[in-house]
């Protein structure tokens, strides 16, 4: 199948702070070419932080692209191409949260969009937390608490909840370590 489809040209449309936008020139078997829009991003981590009574700590901001707030598992990008999934969840779960983790394993990795962008998010699950001091960036305002997994599980499904991330992480939590 790859065989039927090759790229011809890549060019350089937009380089933002956390992704950079392409316009791809791609060629076909049958000779027709069309262009198609490619997203780069960094990468990313996530973290499901669970407190010792199973309650998950969860994070609420605001969303520009929503022009709203939405409710959310502690994540942020990689600062680097190379920095490993699980430490950029221990920085992002520690300046969001104010929480340290024990013990962090790895639970799943998702491609929120894989039509146009190579997007990866690594989500770990965070056990054995002490509390440390929530460092947000300047312009960063998060709320933090903690929801029990049934909760949680209700607004995904009345549709509070609709970050791909936060969704999958939950589902795939509760299949793993509590079925």
């Amino acid at each position: 199948m790859s065989g039927e489809v090759r790229r011809i040209k890549r060019e350089l449309v937009y380089k933002g702070a956390i992704l950079e936008v392409y316009n791809d020139t791609m060629e076909f078997a049958n000779g027709n070419r069309a262009g198609w829009d490619y997203i780069h991003h960094v990468g990313a981590a996530a973290v499901v932080p669970v407190l010792d009574d199973g309650r998950i700590l969860m994070v609420r901001q605001y969303r520009n692209a929503l022009e709203r707030e939405t409710l959310e598992m502690p994540a942020g990008k990689l600062d680097a191409a190379g920095e490993a999934g699980i430490e950029c969840s221990r920085r992002e779960l520690e300046e969001e949260t104010g929480y340290r983790a024990g013990q962090l394993e790895w639970l799943i990795t998702i491609r929120p969009t894989v039509a146009y962008c190579d997007e990866r998010i690594e989500i770990y699950v965070a056990r054995d937390l002490t509390m440390s001091v929530q460092d947000l960036d300047e312009n960063e305002y998060v709320l933090v608490r903690p929801y029990s997994l049934d909760e949680l599980k209700g607004m995904i499904y009345d549709g509070t909840i609709e970050d791909s991330k936060t969704v999958a992480a939950l589902l795939a939590y509760e299949d793993r370590y509590l079925r």
